[in-house]
């Protein structure tokens, strides 16, 4: 009673509202949806789907066009992938991670423009700087490549990268969703992982927060109010992270959700959950 009274205070004089989260649409029919990403140019969602195993080289990957509104518009709109993942534009280029190689897509084509092999073991989500570098996390191996110049190589390797998954630049810095530390067989980890940011031009890492473990965390986007937006995928979560680390769950999801994208004027997180095979749309609301 304490408690529920303590609540209606914080809302009716605070003018706090808990977290909300209200599905607006969902669309199935994809083959492992690992990243999805909005094309504000063109007012179109790409959507990776690995199809194969994560990590077979076996030639049957691709990426889909779904509408805003959830409709799905080409299921395979660019093949020749073997198991695509991470995504993120730099222009009208539209690039790919996948296994062992950045891709480059022209999207007014729907193209394969560019192949860039790499000493790599399980590319994951890439990200561009404001010098229009393209990064990209080898979860597996602790490292992070860098594509420069037209040339791919690594940038930066260390156990403290806590296998890197999703990736994004803000203010000089590039900052690491960390999946943990001893990847078991399961995929899970011994020590789950947390936010950390690394410094474009020291390399120096830093923890976001304590450095205290949050989970197996995957996509990371900006929630447009200085937090960021994770999700865990063993656990299947989204959370919400506070820029002093703090970590607030705001929806218990299916194990499998990825790599999201964020719209902030809508609030709309869209997750591809990718052991079900579709995406879903979510509304957000409340504290932040």
């Amino acid at each position: 009673m304490i408690r529920l009274q303590l609540v209606l205070f914080s809302i009716l004089l605070l003018g706090w509202s808990p977290a909300t989260a209200e599905e607006v649409w969902s669309l199935d029919g994809f083959k492992a949806p690992e990243s999805v990403l909005f094309d504000a140019k063109r007012n179109v969602f790409y959507v990776s789907n690995i199809v194969g195993e994560p990590a077979g080289k076996d030639g049957v990957g691709y990426l889909s066009k779904v509408s805003p509104d959830g409709k799905l518009q080409a299921a395979e709109w660019v093949t020749g992938f073997n198991a695509p993942k991470g995504l993120v534009m730099k222009g009208d280029t539209l690039f790919v991670t996948d296994i062992d190689r950045l891709m480059a897509v022209d999207v007014e084509s729907g193209q394969i423009t560019g192949t860039w092999p790499a000493g790599a073991q399980f590319l994951n989500d890439p990200a561009v700087d404001e010098a229009g570098r393209v990064f990209a996390s080898d979860m597996l191996a602790n490292r992070i490549y860098v594509l420069d110049n037209d040339a791919l190589s690594v940038w930066l390797e260390s156990e403290d990268l806590l296998h890197p998954n999703g990736l994004r630049v803000e203010h000089g810095r590039l900052l690491v969703a960390g999946w943990g530390r001893d990847i078991q067989p399961d995929f899970s980890s011994k020590t789950p992982g947390h936010l950390i940011a690394i410094d474009l031009n020291t390399k120096v890492i830093s923890d976001i927060g304590s450095g205290e473990p949050v989970g197996n965390l995957d996509g990371l986007e900006s929630d447009g109010a200085g937090n960021w937006l994770v999700t865990d995928w063993v656990a299947g979560a989204l959370f919400r992270i506070h820029s002093d680390g703090k970590v607030e769950q705001l929806m218990d999801l299916n194990q499998g959700s990825a790599d999201l994208e964020f719209l902030e004027e809508k609030k709309l997180a869209i997750i591809p959950m990718m052991m079900d095979g579709k995406l879903v749309a979510t509304r957000l609301g409340g504290a932040t």
